[in-house]
């Protein structure tokens, strides 16, 4: 997924910008103005690019390499977290922490979401010790006022190939010993029980009774209650999960122009990368994916349905479905040019 190598090319060599990159050192972020600074361009500028003979000082110095949110511009992490989603149904985020030898990044603190860390080159001393916040919420952030976390209940040392599970609210802190340290954290983000309450109450904002003013009465608590039945919360949270994903399609330029070529016998298949779900709508069938819905009459339905369920490749001729085979051509082309399909 990622190398020292690459890790250094990205912090040095592709002029990477704020928040993709932060560097911090002792436990506390430094100042933007040490290390980047905006590139003036017409129209605008490029705010907060990193300078690589700064990046370097500062990395020389103890600062740790943080590059956030690999799965935005990073395909193989992109591919590695898309794959992790596609098999659990919920987000997943990689950061990744080069830290230079004998140096330590960031203070005793807890994630708010689970996290794996895969150590990839060096190695890492690990002090992680018992919650004092059980299940912390994103809003619920790591602060001294939490108290003392005591002894470490575990003090391990990664090397390269190792792996540690650190549950959500568990507080750790890492150091470094004569060489330097790379590692990756796969955050992992599943809904909470608060979540599904929220957005159960959020559906009720069609309902004019929740709307009016004053204390809410019973029978609207029963209402709520309804949204919470196990196939709604599921429901509502596989849509927020798949509408909230981004299309990983690098080649879609040229699958593009390969539609236009594109014929009754030309196979086609689902995109592997892509996440999305049948609904089936009045008159009518949505596909939903990646930030998008593709809302289709009911005669495209069996032919929808075969393409979102296909092991592998098809082609327009072997659809089923009334839809006649000029038809069929049209909705393949549709599908490659919204990213779902690709040409096999």
């Amino acid at each position: 997924m990622l190398s020292a190598a690459d890790a250094e090319h990205l912090a040095t060599a592709t002029a990477i910008r704020s928040p993709a990159l932060r560097l911090v050192r002792d436990g506390a972020p430094l100042p933007l103005a040490d290390y980047a600074d905006d590139v003036p361009w017409r129209p605008g500028s490029f705010t907060h690019t990193a300078r690589a003979d700064r990046v370097a000082a500062e990395f020389a110095a103890g600062a740790t390499i943080v590059l956030q949110a690999l799965q935005l511009h990073w395909h193989p992490a992109a591919l590695y977290c898309r794959g992790l989603e596609q098999r659990l149904g919920f987000p997943v985020q990689a950061n990744a922490y080069y830290t230079p030898a004998s140096a330590q990044g960031f203070a005793v603190h807890h994630d708010t979401h689970d996290v794996f860390v895969l150590q990839v080159a060096g190695r890492k001393r690990w002090r992680v010790y018992a919650p004092v916040a059980e299940l912390p919420l994103k809003t619920q952030r790591w602060s001294a006022s939490l108290g003392d976390p005591g002894e470490p209940v575990h003090d391990l040392t990664l090397g390269p190939g190792d792996t540690l599970y650190l549950p959500r609210g568990w507080p750790h802190e890492a150091f470094t010993s004569d060489v330097e340290s790379l590692h990756i954290t796969v955050g992992l983000h599943p809904p909470t029980r608060l979540d599904a309450l929220r957005a159960a109450l959020d559906d009720c904002a069609d309902d004019v009774e929740f709307r009016r003013t004053g204390a809410p009465p019973a029978e609207l608590l029963e209402r709520v209650a309804e949204r919470l039945e196990p196939e709604e919360v599921a429901r509502r949270a596989r849509r927020r999960f798949v509408t909230s994903r981004r299309p990983l399609a690098g080649d879609l330029l040229a699958q593009v122009r390969a539609a236009e070529h594109l014929g009754p016998d030309t196979p086609v298949e689902r995109r592997p990368t892509v996440i999305a779900y049948l609904e089936s709508r009045p008159g009518a069938i949505a596909l939903v994916f990646e930030g998008k819905e593709v809302v289709l009459p009911a005669r495209a339905a069996a032919a929808l349905t075969a393409l979102h369920e296909a092991a592998g490749p098809t082609t327009a001729a072997e659809l089923p479905g009334p839809l006649d085979v000029a038809s069929r051509v049209v909705l393949l082309r549709r599908l490659i040019r919204e990213g779902y399909l690709v040409s096999a």
